[in-house]
């Protein structure tokens, strides 16, 4: 009996001080989502999905490479309709992420609503400055697509042979028209005589449309076809695909796509959503980051341009004079318009 005693006497005293340290060493310290003492981000997507070739896409491989290269614990979610915006991110702030993303325009109220309600968890959102009214725990990722659709139009309008281009949005928007009008003011600053024809899906996922649209854009005369769709822009790659190399191109948008129809891609738009991501998680975890303030990206800043695979089919030429313009709006002696009444007032001067 006394042998007993004794041993539940050491064992009792040896969980103490296990008990002790444990408290000592990490009893105040934050853990992450993963249960380890690291930093956590979920993604929320809009209804395009993870594997949209545009924005979602784009965005997440700036979590992956933050996954990689800093060893932040990363989830993200898939919202099949506006519904789910919030609950989604509502999950993950739950869940005690340190940054909550939405992706998409369409997150403007989601992120708003969730973020006042979990004041203690970072939110950021690509593609909205909520109209300039930022929680104090919220970072809006913006870029000036107006600028980067500039430099589509100068190679639309220098390469197309029948004067007529197209471009295909997605929900109509003022984020969407800002692409629509960049584009049309590049092509009628180096080809006056150009038309624009311009059709709307109303989605970003609805690739049947995409497809239909460009069809009867390429039928009506158009021999070169931007988008700015999302998932909607598949379908464009579907067509173009279907006519004769050399004759019909198509353009894409916020990272390169070429990949989707090698053989009839122009250029493609580059938005640099994954390096605007990566940055601010970056500050984040190291506490150097602000937020309450939008971050917006341009030309200037190297946050928007062409896919370096547009060297394949623009002439020499061409792209000299792409290069001319991207200095120009960098320097700010052009300034690239936003509006359909930007675009009148550029158009007379």
């Amino acid at each position: 009996m006394r042998r007993i005693g004794w041993i539940s006497l050491v064992l009792s005293c040896c969980l103490l001080f296990l008990s002790a340290c444990a408290t000592a060493g990490g009893g105040d310290r934050k853990q992450g989502a993963n249960g380890k003492d690291d930093f956590s981000a979920g993604m929320v997507t809009d209804t395009g999905g993870l594997n949209d070739e545009s924005f979602n896409q784009t965005t997440y491989e700036g979590l992956k490479r933050a996954q990689k290269e800093l060893g932040i614990d990363i989830k993200a979610l898939e919202s099949k309709r506006d519904e789910d915006y919030v609950p989604n991110l509502t999950k993950f702030a739950r869940e005690g992420r340190d940054m909550v993303w939405g992706v998409g325009f369409k997150f403007d109220k989601a992120i708003s609503d969730v973020a006042n309600q979990f004041q203690n968890v970072q939110f950021g959102i690509v593609d909205s400055d909520l109209g300039g009214k930022i929680p104090k725990n919220v970072t809006a990722v913006t870029f000036k697509e107006e600028e980067g659709s500039f430099l589509m139009g100068v190679i639309a309008g220098l390469t197309t042979k029948t004067n007529k281009v197209g471009f295909i949005g997605g929900i109509s928007s003022p984020l969407i028209k800002k692409f629509e009008v960049g584009y049309r003011a590049g092509v009628l600053t180096v080809n006056p005589k150009a038309k624009v024809q311009v059709a709307y899906a109303e989605s970003f996922n609805d690739v049947t449309k995409g497809r239909s649209l460009a069809k009867a854009m390429y039928d009506g005369g158009a021999d070169i076809i931007y988008h700015a769709a999302g998932g909607v822009g598949k379908g464009l790659f579907d067509e173009v695909k279907s006519r004769k190399k050399g004759k019909y191109w198509a353009i894409g948008v916020d990272m390169d796509q070429s990949r989707l129809a090698p053989d009839h891609t122009l250029s493609s738009m580059i938005k640099k959503v994954d390096v605007a991501v990566y940055n601010v998680m970056k500050a984040q975890q190291q506490k150097k980051h602000q937020a309450g303030k939008v971050l917006q990206f341009g030309l200037k800043e190297n946050g928007v341009g062409y896919a370096e695979t547009t060297k394949r089919h623009v002439k020499p030429d061409v792209l000299k004079r792409v290069d001319e313009y991207k200095r120009k709006i960098a320097n700010k002696e052009l300034v690239v318009p936003t509006s359909e009444a930007d675009l009148h007032q550029f158009i007379k001067s």
